[in-house]
């Protein structure tokens, strides 16, 4: 499975972005999904995730509040609504999907990545 990232983009402090992700050549049936963030020089963090079928949701403590996963199950798409934006949030943002119905926070239990869409928030 191939995951599409897309939805970045440039955006001042306090603006909201909508980012998707989709399989291409697959689904997501009974994966939970996960976002995931790399700011420069930074390690990657966790952001999101959130299980199938979207009964369970999990987020980083910075994110809760102003962020939102959530999933469309017919379209085969995850979402992460992100409002409130503030230069903190600045990174290259990666879907992931793992072959289990749970969430998981380690990006070390997703099995699949996608390319990543750049998310930049001026101050």
């Amino acid at each position: 499975v191939q995951l599409q990232a897309s939805g970045g983009g440039l955006v001042q402090a306090g603006d909201s972005l909508r980012l998707s992700c989709v399989p291409s050549g697959g689904s997501f049936s009974r994966y939970a999904v996960g976002w995931f963030r790399q700011a420069p020089g930074k390690e990657r963090e966790f952001v999101a995730a959130v299980s199938w079928p979207g009964m369970t949701t999990k987020y980083t403590d910075s994110v809760k509040g102003r962020f939102t996963i959530s999933r469309d199950n017919i379209k085969n798409t995850v979402y992460l609504q992100m409002n409130a934006l503030s230069p903190e949030d600045t990174a290259v943002y990666y879907c992931a999907a793992r072959r289990e119905q749970l969430v998981a926070v380690s990006g070390t239990l997703y099995h699949y990545w996608g390319q990543g869409t750049q998310v930049t928030v001026s101050s």
